[in-house]
């Protein structure tokens, strides 16, 4: 019954999408007090010659329908094109420390900045600067540095091609390769891993191959959240028939059901269709050994039908003539036995086999993944045995087959394609000195993880953050936010106030910037810019609204004006001519990466135009010429997992969150309404701590922890449909379980999906 749940915990039955997305959509416009002009902007969103969603970086269809936005998109959308400011007046009638203890989504629901901002320590306010003032300060701060790798530049997925290629442009000039990003907390073990496996860190399927995929897998991650409008795609391939088959430890209510909002009938009968063909609920850190299982099946249904006289179902032309190593990867799995491969994914032997019997009898099959894959102290290793599996009947490089790493931001893999990159290459150099005149270091630069170690350790004494909420971000807040508060130099560029801003260093500036949505006119006209979607294409994006305050300035022109202000005439770089047009910043772009070659013509063709992913076209850009066949060791996710009195935590984003951005309080399809502070746990797991649904709890991470520390206290234990074992709750408030210490050693992505935990009684 709802009155025996703990408060704000409710069943809910509906499918995802459907009604219940419209009027969440039609409430978001009505509380951001832009319904009128907030309609009209919505229906620009991923539009030829609209702009580009500030949310997911789903591909756009090359036929777009009258509305190409989902429910979480309008969110982002609204958020902000809002009506509401955060202007001088907010600033004068709180202090920081009175900010401090806003509740995140209460920050950012202030509305838009207007002004550039400047902390004074004695008033313990922001107060407002004139942009060439706010340049002049950062400028001193910088060229103080005795080295320029004591200052970190961190990079956020909403950057825009041109921004970010101005960025690292502005960084190399400065002197360093210091490039925190949100890939390297996302996606970095798809950049790290699959350039070894397959010789590109991206996926190798368009959106059209969908329609001719026969089978889809989707591991480790929540479309109908993170990006929804992946959706319209799985809806119709169900519709087709094909077989969708989903690994993930929560059952996500999209996956399960789906009412398309685009259609007409499903809305008038209120009918939904289903999605997932079969779902497998492995246990969390389970992924590694589900993928092995399904590796050892085909390779037993292989050797039976070899025995019965058969070809076998490998595709052996394909592994004989595109791929070594494949020996290496059997050898690992026929050593690893069913008993373990059962125990550590939680799943039945027969549920395994069954999805590897969906994948042998497809002709073609696609292969989804997040950050449930990515984000684990072996993501890298996960993310090599998807494209094992699906190199061993030949899905990669044809038609209606690949690997499909799923990105969060709109152009979270643009910016780096444009050179956000702490390891530049040689070509990256080269391109540089043919473009600028000048050979930047190639000398290794830091990382998100790395950024934050040599903050705490007083090592380094600027930031500069290009959008994002880094702080918050990342793991382990106690000391990152100690660390922050240390530094000499804080430079925000923001659309909104987030609390990263809040943790105040001895020059701390914020500088209000303008969004997707907004009009960018320069010296030219008004501007376009570019992103790159999930499936590297490019294309272009274009605001229309009138900006929040006249005072705003674009991110490229920020950026150049930090960089004149500080680098003079270094190089002699043409600042004030790339921001007057930015036709000359993607000319700079196709110089410095030929792939972008004839930029600005073929940006402005209808639908842009896709990059060159040469293993789509089984072109192996490897050391050896070929796609690899990769072996991860063993099985487990974490030694401490073996820890019997422990549980593994995965944190998880609410259906109404975007990353750190929480835009209320409800997780509609968990059932969640008016709050966050819940742990979900299976019932099995409540029994044996002696704990019933309800009950108020403290989790404790077991990486690196200390007595008293990686600890939160008094949350809300919730008996919910997940496997034994593990155990789920928010993100970014579950981070303060999270060591930084904890992280996939080969690509430094957090275990944010794999935290090894204590649960027990509160003590609060």
């Amino acid at each position: 019954m709802k009155d025996q749940r703990p408060e704000g915990i409710e069943q809910y039955d509906q499918p995802a999408g459907g009604w219940g997305a419209l009027k969440a959509v039609a409430k978001t416009l009505a509380h951001q007090q832009v319904v009128a002009q907030g309609t009209l902007t919505l229906l620009k969103a991923n539009q030829p010659e609209g702009f580009d969603c500030p949310g997911c970086a789903w591909p756009d269809p090359k036929h777009t329908s009258s509305f190409e936005f989902c429910e979480n998109g309008a969110k982002a959308i609204t958020w902000e094109s809002t009506a509401k400011r955060s202007g001088p007046e907010l600033f004068e009638n709180n202090t920081v420390s009175e900010l401090w203890k806003w509740s995140d989504h209460q920050l950012e629901d202030a509305g838009r900045l207007t002004m550039p901002l400047h902390y004074n320590g004695q008033t313990d306010r922001y107060e407002p600067i004139e942009w060439d003032e706010a340049f002049k300060l950062i400028a001193i701060e910088l060229n103080k540095l005795d080295d320029p790798n004591k200052a970190e530049f961190y990079t956020s997925g909403r950057a825009s091609n041109e921004a970010a290629f101005l960025y690292q442009l502005f960084v190399r000039a400065f002197g360093t390769n210091n490039f925190p990003d949100c890939s390297n907390m996302c996606h970095e073990a798809t950049s790290v891993g699959l350039p070894m496996s397959i010789g590109v860190g991206k996926g190798t399927v368009t959106l059209e191959d969908f329609d001719y995929a026969d089978a889809i897998f989707s591991f480790g991650h929540n479309p109908g959240t993170n990006h929804p409008r992946m959706m319209t795609t799985l809806h119709n391939a169900s519709r087709r028939g094909v077989p969708i088959v989903v690994f993930n430890p929560l059952k996500e209510r999209a996956l399960e059901r789906f009412a398309a909002p685009q259609d007409p009938v499903e809305m008038v009968t209120l009918s939904s269709t289903p999605i997932a063909s079969a779902y497998h609920q492995l246990r969390t850190g389970g992924d590694l050994a589900a993928l092995k299982g399904m590796m050892k099946a085909v390779f037993e249904r292989d050797a039976t039908d070899i025995a019965a006289g058969g070809p076998g179902v490998l595709d052996r032309p394909f592994i004989d003539e595109h791929t070594l190593s494949v020996e290496a990867v059997r050898a690992d799995v026929e050593a690893t036995s069913w008993d373990q491969i059962v125990a550590v994914s939680g799943l039945a032997r027969s549920a395994i086999e069954s999805a590897a019997d969906v994948y042998i009898n497809a002709k073609n099959v696609i292969i989804c993944y997040g950050m449930g894959i990515t984000q684990h102290a072996n993501g890298t290793g996960n993310v090599q045995q998807i494209a094992n599996l699906l190199m061993l009947r030949g899905n990669i490089g044809r038609q209606g087959a690949g690997i499909a790493p799923i990105r969060g931001h709109s152009n979270v893999q643009g910016d780096r394609t444009v050179g956000i990159t702490e390891i530049p290459n040689k070509a990256l150099l080269d391109g540089m000195e043919r473009a600028f005149g000048f050979r930047p270091s190639g000398e290794k630069g830091h990382n998100a993880i790395e950024s934050v170690e040599a903050i705490i350790a007083g090592e380094s004494k600027a930031l500069i953050c290009l959008g994002g909420n880094l702080a918050v971000a990342m793991s382990d807040p106690e000391v990152t936010w100690k660390g922050m508060r240390k530094l000499d130099l804080a430079v925000h560029i923001a659309t909104k106030l987030n609390r990263s801003h809040l943790l105040t260093a001895k020059t701390s500036l914020v500088l209000p910037c303008l969004g997707r949505t907004d009009l960018d006119t320069q010296a030219s006209g008004p501007q376009a810019v570019t992103v790159e979607d999930s499936m590297s294409m490019v294309h272009a994006s274009r605001g229309f609204l009138t900006p929040p305050s006249a005072a705003l300035k674009s991110e490229p022109a920020i950026i150049a004006n930090i960089a004149k202000a500080t680098l003079g005439d270094r190089y002699g770089i043409d600042w004030d001519g790339l921001i007057a047009d930015y036709d000359r910043i993607r000319e700079k772009i196709e110089v410095v990466f030929p792939d972008f070659h004839d930029f600005n013509r073929r940006v402005r063709v209808r639908g842009g135009f896709r990059l060159d992913v040469a293993a789509s076209f089984r072109r192996w850009n490897t050391e050896s010429g070929k796609a690899n066949f990769l072996v991860a060791a063993g099985l487990d996710e974490d030694p401490l997992i073996k820890n019997p009195d422990a549980l593994v935590l995965t944190t998880i984003r609410s259906h109404d969150q975007y990353n750190t951005t929480v835009y209320g309080l409800d997780d509609r399809y968990r059932g969640v309404f008016g709050r966050r502070d819940v742990i979900f746990l299976n019932k099995d797991d409540l029994n044996r701590l002696g704990l019933k649904d309800g009950d108020r709890i403290d989790v404790r991470g077991l990486v690196g922890a200390k007595e008293g520390t990686h600890v939160v206290q008094g949350f809300t234990a919730v008996e919910y449909n997940i496997p034994k074992g593990s155990a789920a709750g928010y993100y970014p408030e579950l981070n303060a379980v999270m060591s930084l210490r904890h992280f996939d050693r080969l690509s430094g992505t957090p275990s944010y999906k794999g935290v090894p935990v204590m649960v027990a009684a509160s003590n609060g």
